[in-house]
């Protein structure tokens, strides 16, 4: 997609069929970000999860030494209040207060509560902005939920969303590592759903600025809550469950200790398949293996992509037409007095310290039949993205550079059942859901399929893929720093 801004210099990126514009963030841009807000004086975060706690703190960082003001507005009795406060958000100083009194006197409120929290009270959020505030989003589930309930946006206010592609704590933590690396920082998309003033856009580019995001595209707010609400509960999240669970079952039977077993699938996606094609690209996966293990990846590819694409074409259907977006509604009053079960205590977790022990002494290589059906359910969401008319910036960082630049490194870290029972309720919901589904998948149809030959036609349509060429352009702004985890 394309924009144009009277504040930045944008870029304009070649990709398969067409241009898209991006704007290369960094922080010799923070001086214009006053301007580029257009009369915004006071930011007010509603929420203080992972988003609000570093969306609010890298704002006022980067907006530090200026007249505008970053305030966090959390609802009374919050248990966010003492850790707000903690971070230097306080009400003697202006900057902390209750949610309704911050969003009243914002001139871009920046709405980051819980999804089903939002769905139940933007009304009164909306009932009390001031005339002509700009409100913000991270995510289109608001939107998704409006239209499903017929309903929209206050007419006069200007709609827009800046939406990290990665968690909170990698949008602060890349946010930091930018302090001695110029651009470190999370790609985000900008939407614009509403400009009746005409500034929209430069709004929503100053946010991303000032979020740190080394990358800024373009999409609507239609395609980016699909396509990450799709993306979570695929290859982000979902589906890598789904298959480090298959997987080590299936090494289990065929004779390995659990030990090896988690090696071979968890740690094998996390760490050594996530860094290559972080540095190099998807097929380097496949070109780093011997012409033995090749086939062991074709295989596992030609078996694992159609039961991939058809679950994900599942997924986004039900995206689309409000019934994922329903459940997770729904399960706020059920949750609320009957919290969700963790996932950790599957028994492949109990052996995640010993494995973790081997990595300097012993580190885990690539096992191709987990690189084959990874690789092809992430090239499934990928085709399946494309065909429903996503961009490619779009695709490529829902699809690849999030997976494998933020959330994979903190699974490397902290284990893939850790990160299920720690992140969003939207996501952790969807991901319980999903994730089974796609362990069947695996265990079912794609690993009994790997006796047979890959098909060539699969493999030379994954080899002559257009998103190789999309995201080699794109590793291009990728700042030169991995992010910290430690």
């Amino acid at each position: 997609m394309n924009f144009t801004s009277s504040i930045f210099s944008t870029e304009t990126m070649i990709v398969p069929g067409g241009t898209e514009t991006i704007l290369r963030g960094g922080r010799d841009l923070f001086p214009l970000l006053p301007e580029a807000l257009h009369g915004v004086r006071r930011i007010g975060v509603i929420g203080w999860g992972p988003q609000g706690r570093a969306q609010a703190k890298n704002l006022r960082d980067s907006l530090a030494g200026t007249e505008i003001s970053v305030t966090v507005g959390l609802r009374q009795g919050s248990a966010s209040v003492e850790d707000a406060r903690s971070h230097g958000f306080t009400e003697e100083n202006g900057t902390l207060g209750d949610w309704l009194a911050v969003a009243a006197d914002s001139d871009l409120v920046i709405l980051l509560i819980a999804d089903a929290a939002l769905a139940e009270h933007h009304r009164e959020i909306f009932d009390v902005l001031k005339p002509g505030a700009t409100i913000g989003l991270s995510h289109g589930f608001l939107l998704g939920h409006l239209r499903a309930s017929g309903s929209d946006f206050p007419v006069g206010h200007p709609v827009i969303a800046v939406c990290p592609k990665g968690m909170g704590d990698s949008v602060r933590r890349l946010y930091e590592q930018g302090a001695t690396i110029n651009g470190a920082g999370i790609n985000a998309s900008i939407a614009v759903h509403a400009d009746p003033d005409g500034h929209a856009t430069d709004r929503a580019l100053a946010w991303s600025v000032g979020l740190g995001s080394p990358y800024t595209f373009a999409t609507t707010l239609a395609d980016e809550y699909r396509s990450d609400i799709v993306g979570e509960r695929g290859i982000l999240l979902g589906a890598v469950h789904g298959l480090v669970e298959a997987l080590y079952r299936q090494f289990l039977i065929n004779g390995a200790d659990p030990v090896t077993a988690y090696r071979r699938s968890t740690e094998s996606v996390t760490g050594p398949i996530a860094r290559t094609i972080s540095e190099s690209g998807l097929p380097a996966v496949r070109a780093g293996l011997s012409e033995v293990d090749q086939d062991l990846f074709d295989r596992a590819y030609a078996a694992g992509y159609g039961p991939a694409r058809e679950i994900i074409a599942e997924i986004y259907d039900e995206v689309a037409d409000g019934t994922e977006l329903r459940s997770v509604i729904l399960a706020d009053g059920r949750l609320a007095t009957r919290p969700m079960s963790k996932i950790g205590g599957s028994p492949m977790w109990s052996h995640s310290d010993a494995a973790h022990a081997l990595r300097d002494s012993e580190p885990a290589p690539v096992d191709p039949v987990t690189a084959g059906l990874f690789v092809a359910t992430m090239i499934a969401q990928v085709d399946e993205f494309a065909e429903r008319g996503h961009a490619w910036s779009e695709i490529v960082n829902e699809s690849i550079i999030e997976a494998v630049d933020s959330l994979l490194p903190y699974m490397h870290a902290r284990d893939v059942a850790f990160m299920v029972d720690n992140c969003s309720r939207t996501a952790r919901l969807g991901t319980r859901r999903w994730g089974p589904r796609f362990q069947a998948a695996y265990e079912q149809l794609a690993l009994p399929g790997l006796d047979r030959p890959a098909d060539p036609a699969l493999i030379k349509g994954f080899l002559d893929n257009p998103v190789h060429e999309a995201l080699a352009v794109a590793a291009k702004l990728r700042p030169s720093v991995d992010i910290s985890v430690s």
